[in-house]
């Protein structure tokens, strides 16, 4: 029977780990698992970050203690304070061991082999618990973390039983981070530049979505920055498309730098040379002072010519803005407002006539909209109205 209802908890951890679409859900899916399957009262999952010799607490699941949050952003350990698990990498796996879990309690180690930490032990007396059981989690071949499961003072002690089903469970939570590991990264890459790390068209439509829902909702300001990267062509074709993409690398780390100014700001390739900003949140003047900055910038590179910069917000007397196609519209009249006029500055939707006009004219074809791009300042005045 006990064979029986241990095999279910592996199907049911394996199954609700699989079920997950996000890491924090697979942390949090694989921490409940192993938690019930253990009859424990809390389960915690760590990641060893060995760049920084720490363990960080992924999620914190069950019954909590009152300084324990469920996701922390900061609860870390140095490894040198918990060595057990460097210790096994390098001491046991080296002589052809397996993955293998301990217990401790307040009284200390319970499991054989195992030297007493008493920081694990002041831990569980701090948190009223009797007793805990650590698992290493094993990814790729080599240690990626522990899986920590507790019981509260005068629960059954684990045993070494549970100490090696503990080893199984963990097994399944890698396979699980695994699948999720590998999720998240076809999700990255349909929504990343490859050139330049930024999100990418579709993920900027998705969150454009987004904010003008939060928009219609609550009046939150959302902004549009589109820039066009003045000069790429001439550096192709003098330098080579290598050094053109390392222009590009360089604006989107720019790009990247400002959009960090504004709180939430999305930074994202377009396509070609065309990169932009999604806001919301942030005034329209905070917006705006930021393009500034990114001109500025941008102009400091070495190679290319600055970039051309248009700004949309709803924070600006644009008038309704109902779909992301119509911020997408004022931003860019504004950005090839900018770029005829060969503006230093970013050109501002709300804040030049001009470009309200360009918005609401029927679009040119694409071969007139291309010699706008070229045209001299002083013809900039209405590139798309009507002969």
């Amino acid at each position: 029977m006990a064979e029986d209802r241990r095999l279910r908890a592996v199907v049911a951890l394996a199954q609700a780990v699989a079920a997950a679409h996000t890491p924090r859900e697979s942390w949090r899916a694989a921490a409940l698992g192993a938690r019930d399957a253990l009859a424990g009262s809390f389960a915690a999952l760590s990641v060893w970050e060995r760049d920084l010799g720490r363990l960080r607490v992924l999620v914190n699941a069950g019954e909590r203690a009152p300084e324990e949050e469920e996701f922390p952003e900061s609860e870390t350990y140095p490894v040198n304070r918990f060595p057990e698990i460097t210790e096994f990498l390098h001491e046991r796996w080296a002589g052809g061991g397996e993955p293998e879990a301990w217990v401790e309690t307040v009284d200390g180690p319970a499991t054989p082999g195992h030297g007493y930490r008493h920081q694990r032990v002041a831990a569980l007396r701090r948190r009223r618990r009797g007793c805990c059981v650590v698992a290493p989690i094993v990814l790729h071949g080599r240690a990626w973390g522990e899986l920590y499961v507790a019981r509260p003072l005068g629960a059954p002690v684990f045993g070494r039983d549970d100490a090696d089903f503990a080893t199984v469970l963990a097994s399944v939570v890698a396979a699980g981070i695994a699948q999720t590991e590998r999720l998240e990264e076809v999700r990255r890459l349909a929504f990343t530049d490859p050139l330049t790390g930024l999100a990418n068209r579709r993920a900027v439509d998705i969150r454009l979505d987004e904010v003008l829902e939060r928009h219609r909702a609550d009046g939150s300001v959302v902004s549009l920055v589109v820039c066009d990267l003045n000069g790429l062509k001439q550096v192709n074709d003098t330098h080579g498309h290598a050094v053109g993409d390392r222009l590009l690398e360089r604006f989107g780390s720019v790009l990247s730098l400002c959009g960090a100014m504004l709180p939430g700001a999305l930074a994202a390739r377009l396509g070609g040379d065309e990169f932009c900003l999604v806001t919301v949140g942030p005034a329209a003047d905070e917006v705006v002072r930021v393009a500034d900055e990114l001109c500025v910038r941008a102009g400091e590179l070495e190679l290319g010519e600055g970039v051309a910069c248009g700004v949309a917000s709803t924070g600006d007397p644009i008038g309704q803005v109902r779909s992301s196609r119509r911020l997408f519209r004022l931003a860019d009249a504004a950005q090839y407002r900018a770029k005829a006029a060969r503006s230093p500055k970013p050109v501002v939707a709300g804040r030049d006539g001009t470009v309200l006009r360009l918005a609401d004219a029927p679009p040119r074809p694409p071969h007139e909209r291309r010699a706008f791009r070229g045209a001299r300042p002083e013809d900039a005045q209405e590139p798309w109205s009507e002969p």
